[in-house]
């Protein structure tokens, strides 16, 4: 397990599946260890797949300053671990709450970008957060479900601000609530900083503007990927942030839900490794 210094010192963990040109992966949760990703459905028989650890989470160590868990301040562990792999330009992937970091990075080192891929990516840093009314309109969707009607009551409450995160309502995360689903789920807690994850969009993380701005001059191939079962983002979110950069294309994986590589493996290795290709 290869380690390295952050710019303030703190040690930095990543993993590394697979062989060839390597591709680097940011994690979401926000703040989850990268083991959650496995090997992104297979994506390893392509591609070098470098998985960090975000400071405080996985293998990686706790930083002293606990304000360095802000996604902006995250920006320069990327750019280490860049220096670190000796990339003058690197392609990069990112996952759910992990898009925002990747866009900031992009926004701030656009010319370290060979090509950026967004995997159902909340686009948090652009000010554009995922909508009740999206998240509903995606749930409700799934009635026909047989774990629909314990779930739905529960999520409501969840999006109207009158009830907590409850996990009778992941279902509505994935595409395919199986075995494989529910494993992947049930690991979450275990793998997740909350400390980390509550400092990650904290004041001051976020300039929708001047990163808008930043990343409609980025010249690399954007692939922005969403699932077609997914609320948070919703496919029109993902379009929208498509249109956010000068050369970028949105795909919508059919059926998929937050962790498209779980629901349909075939259908996002082959799309996702094609771009990248």
């Amino acid at each position: 397990m290869p380690i390295f210094d952050a710019p303030d010192g703190t040690r930095l963990a990543y993993h590394q599946r697979g062989a060839g040109r390597p591709l680097v992966v940011l994690p979401g949760g926000p703040m989850r260890a990268s083991a959650y990703l496995g090997n992104l459905g297979g994506l390893d028989a392509h591609h070098r797949l470098v998985l960090l650890d975000l400071r405080g989470t996985g293998d990686s160590e706790t930083p002293a300053d606990p304000e360095t868990y802000r996604c902006d301040r995250l920006v320069d562990d990327v750019e280490a671990l860049r220096l670190r792999l000796g990339l003058e330009r690197m392609d990069l992937l990112a996952h759910s709450a992990g898009g925002s970091l990747a866009l900031l990075y992009a926004a701030r080192y656009p010319q370290r970008i060979a090509r950026l891929a967004l995997v159902t990516a909340t686009p948090w840093a652009l000010g554009w957060p995922a909508t009740a009314g999206d998240r509903r309109g995606a749930a409700l969707s799934r009635a026909s479900e047989p774990w629909f009607a314990d779930a739905f009551p529960a999520f409501e409450a969840w999006l109207d601000g009158s009830g907590d995160f409850d996990p009778v309502f992941v279902p509505f995360f994935h595409g395919r609530w199986d075995d494989t689903a529910r494993a992947h789920a049930g690991r979450e807690e275990a793998e997740t900083n909350d400390e980390a994850a509550d400092a990650y969009g904290a004041d001051g993380a976020w300039d929708p503007e001047a990163t808008r701005a930043a990343l409609a001059r980025l010249t690399a191939p954007v692939l922005v990927l969403a699932g077609g079962a997914d609320g948070g983002p919703a496919p029109a979110l993902a379009r929208r942030t498509a249109g956010v950069f000068p050369h970028a294309e949105c795909v919508v994986q059919p059926g998929a839900g937050h962790y498209p590589w779980l629901d349909d493996p075939r259908w996002f290795t082959r799309r996702v490794s094609a771009f990248f290709a």
